[in-house]
């Protein structure tokens, strides 16, 4: 989600344009299944099934920046709860829901969340993920006392407390994220490739739900069967609580 050299695109363009079937920008060659040209002029790659888009020299995500005057700057952060969808026109998942459960969040799931009986009707519904993020870490929305902090596991999964504790995975991240107004939200930590959806097949599992990792530099064999998304934020009202906890 980062900007691109223009001279690295369009040499990559080229690169990759005279090996299948191409078009032209400009007199650049290239795989429009790759690449978007701008103004018969700029290519910029296709990632995570985004067209990255152009501002004055350099290529970029709308789920990160805009671009106003020719003049690239981060979109404000969100400040209220939101919730998170996959994004990647390319595959069955997009548009459906990050949802949390087992203290895990997974893309199609289904939200598991708990409300002691004695909380009665105070007890929100439950049947969504609300999540609620500031000053890089990430939280889920909920009432229960201590809340519940969502973390990157060792393993690069985003996984989150259980309610009345604090415990953590050593070695996990519990900073470096965004979350982008109008955006999404974004792995900031070093090394980041990107979000990525992994297939029943190759998370385990066997119903729909597809595991929502961070890919890096260390794990791309580990999920070389997943494919690359964008998390894209729909903001809520400001004090939205998804439920008293998520288990």
């Amino acid at each position: 989600m980062h900007r691109f050299s223009l001279v690295a695109t369009a040499l990559l363009g080229l690169t990759k344009g005279v090996l299948g079937d191409t078009e032209t920008c400009g007199q650049v060659p290239y795989d429009p299944s790759k690449y978007v040209c701008w103004d018969n002029e700029f290519l910029c790659p296709i990632t995570a099934g985004e067209p990255l888009s152009y501002c004055a020299g350099a290529c970029y995500s709308k789920f990160m920046y805009t671009c106003t005057n020719n003049v690239l700057t981060l979109l404000p952060p969100v400040e209220t709860p939101f919730t998170l969808t996959a994004d990647n026109p390319n595959l069955p998942i997009h548009g459906k829901p990050v949802t949390a459960a087992n203290q895990h969040w997974v893309v199609n799931g289904e939200t598991a969340s708990y409300c002691p009986d004695q909380v009665g009707d105070a007890c929100p519904p439950g049947n969504e993920t609300v999540i609620v993020s500031g000053g890089g870490t990430v939280s889920m929305s909920v009432m229960v006392p201590g809340g519940q902090q969502a973390y990157l596991d060792p393993y690069w999964n985003m996984g989150y407390t259980q309610a009345h504790s604090a415990y953590i995975p050593p070695g996990s991240i519990t900073t470096g994220f965004g979350a982008y107004q109008g955006g999404g939200f974004v792995n900031l930590n070093g090394n980041g490739w990107g979000w990525a959806a992994c297939p029943p097949r190759a998370s385990g599992g066997g119903g729909p739900a597809w595991n929502l990792v961070a890919r890096n530099d260390t794990n791309a064999e580990r999920y070389k069967d997943c494919s690359p998304i964008n998390l894209k934020i729909h903001s809520l009202p400001s004090g939205t609580v998804g439920a008293w906890q998520y288990t």
